[in-house]
């Protein structure tokens, strides 16, 4: 095939020999299969901002740090060089992402190099050395899909545990290779702990796969993952062998009996006063003269 414009750099510098064919186009980006020696890997190619349809949303943005003061200025104006170093950002924090990722043994596609806006990592193959379905294009037997929720369960704990929240998981962005699931697509990854979002984020990712999962097995839909690994983290008690339950005792969610109880006691008590009053007022002597005689 014709080799696109973006791959020409990685191909000049050696980094890639040849462009074999695309293999997707999302959101955000074009991937290509490509041959580097003996190896096939893929090549993701990040859209330009006013081609994608995933926009760079606040939420995503808040708690990632910039190299300098200016930079954050130009980024805060929206001028062009700060238009440049938003779009460099979004992009160097997928790739950050993987290496911090990776190195927390984090199941996601080992990268190999950024150039020009280009990501050189590993492709996810099946056992026939093609492409590895997406989690949306596989059917599953109930256990398999307990097995497969189970284990990602413990990637995105894994994932809290190094300080990152994927934010946009979904069986979309998750690839069945022979060992088992593999997480892909992390630019709007958020971090745990600068970021405000990053709760509501994770609950969103964990209910995500509850919701999949639980199409194959309904229970894991009533699951509550989120909350439990969200409070251990907090506590700093997350470990990436941490046992999780699915199971939280929300205290916000509880009722507090002793306090409904007083309540209804309280009520109950100026009912009480409010009837004695009305009593109190109609057995007053009253100041207005009698009737005469003839209207009693």
């Amino acid at each position: 095939m014709k080799t696109p414009k973006r791959l020409l750099p990685l191909i000049e510098d050696g980094l890639i020999d040849e462009v074999l064919r695309p293999l997707m186009s999302g959101k955000e980006a074009a991937v290509y299969v490509v041959r580097c020696g003996d190896e096939l890997r893929c090549a993701k190619v990040y859209k330009e901002a006013n081609k994608r349809s995933f926009r760079q949303a606040a939420e995503y943005q808040e708690g990632r740090k910039v190299r300098n003061s200016r930079q954050a200025r130009a980024m805060a104006k929206g001028s062009k060089y700060g238009r440049k170093e938003q779009e460099d950002a979004w992009q160097n924090a997928e790739v950050a992402a993987l290496f911090r990722l990776a190195n927390a043994g984090v199941r996601v596609p080992k990268p190999y190099d950024f150039l020009d806006g280009v990501l050189l990592m590993e492709m996810i193959a099946d056992e026939d050395g093609d492409a590895a379905p997406r989690l949306n294009d596989v059917e599953m037997e109930a256990d398999v899909a307990r097995e497969f929720h189970a284990f990602l369960i413990r990637q995105i704990a894994m994932m809290l545990c190094a300080g990152l929240v994927h934010g946009d998981l979904s069986e979309f962005n998750v690839l069945v290779g022979p060992d088992g699931p593999v997480i892909i697509d992390l630019p709007q990854a958020v971090d745990a702990a600068g970021n405000n979002h990053a709760f509501r984020m994770l609950e969103r990712d964990v209910g995500n796969m509850a919701a999949y999962f639980g199409r194959f097995a309904p229970e894991l839909k009533f699951t509550h993952y989120a909350k439990e690994m969200w409070a251990l983290y907090e506590a700093g008690e997350l470990q990436p062998d941490s046992e999780l339950t699915g199971h939280f005792d929300d205290p916000e969610d509880e009722a507090d009996v002793d306090s409904v109880l007083r309540e209804i006691a309280e009520a109950l008590r100026e009912q009480e006063r409010r009837e004695a009053g009305r009593v109190a007022q109609d057995a007053a002597p009253s100041d207005e003269p009698p009737p005469p005689p003839w209207l009693q």
